[in-house]
């Protein structure tokens, strides 16, 4: 059975690069890829490790950290030959590209609905106030972060990383490399301050997850917004790379694009969260 699997994977590989080669349009047949399945198989270890390991079933905490190496090798694997595909084979086309970027809306989409179950918690809460709570808001007995400090300061840092990715982008249209290269250094930078501040200001925070619907809302909202945060930030570290050993043109640069759309919806995500949770939410 193994070795018959075998064959057939190598008889697909022979008979993709015989239709690559005399393929008379602009999409992109990919090869047969191991990567969905051992991304699977990662997942599903991941899974069933953390029950085991919340329940202390001996062996739980080891499946989990396989089925998160197998899922972190993957996403590696499976990137590099994308880019692969990309920059060395020339197989994403300006047609192909137009379905990537489809693709890239459509995820941001998805992710503004993920955030929108967190703003509609906290609205539903702080707009009509329970008795359970005090029916006041903030609830009585929650000493709420001043808005002003820490969370403005970030909120300035996280719109200088906008402009400094938007000046990037602009570079690599006009083939300055160089600037390009600062322009992502300084967005990188910037991001990783912001995770600090981040980190700092829930470690002085006179609240807890635990402490009511508040700190419920609250921790889940921006701490979520942190972890897509230092996504982006990693995203963007890849992008510089490449961007360094020269796989970006004018023309053909769409991982980035990817990228800095990402980083400007991360932007306009704490521009909500400030304005409401921090802001208006803790008047």
């Amino acid at each position: 059975m193994i070795m018959f699997l075998g064959y057939l994977i190598k008889w697909n590989k022979i008979y993709y690069r015989f239709m690559t080669i005399s393929q008379k349009h602009p999409f992109h047949l990919v090869d047969p890829s191991p990567w969905p399945l051992v991304g699977s198989l990662g997942a599903l270890a991941s899974t069933l490790g953390g029950v085991m390991y919340m329940h202390s079933f001996v062996g739980g905490g080891t499946l989990l950290s396989l089925g998160f190496f197998l899922i972190l090798y993957t996403m590696f694997a499976w990137w590099r030959d994308v880019i692969r595909e990309s920059t060395y084979e020339g197989h994403h086309t300006s047609l192909v590209q137009i379905g990537l970027r489809y693709g890239m809306i459509l995820f941001i989409v998805s992710e503004v609905m993920f955030f929108l179950a967190f703003f509609w918690a906290f609205f539903h809460s702080s707009l009509a106030p329970t008795v359970e709570i005090g029916a006041v808001w903030p609830p009585k007995g929650i000493e709420v972060l001043n808005p002003w400090e820490i969370p403005f300061l970030n909120t300035l840092i996280l719109l200088s990383s906008g402009a400094a990715v938007t000046w990037a982008h602009h570079a690599i249209l006009a083939g300055l490399r160089e600037q390009a290269i600062y322009g992502l250094l300084a967005t990188v930078i910037l991001a990783v301050i912001f995770t600090g501040f981040q980190a700092m200001e829930y470690v002085e925070a006179p609240f807890t997850i635990s402490d009511s619907i508040y700190g419920s809302t609250f921790f889940m909202a921006t701490g979520f917004h942190g972890f897509h945060v230092i996504i982006g930030t990693i995203f963007l570290t890849i992008c510089c790379i490449r961007l360094y050993q020269g796989h970006f043109t004018s023309k053909h640069h769409f991982g980035f694009e990817a990228a800095a759309w990402y980083w400007h919806f991360v932007d306009v995500v704490w521009l909500f969260l400030f304005v409401s949770i921090y802001w208006w939410g803790g008047a």
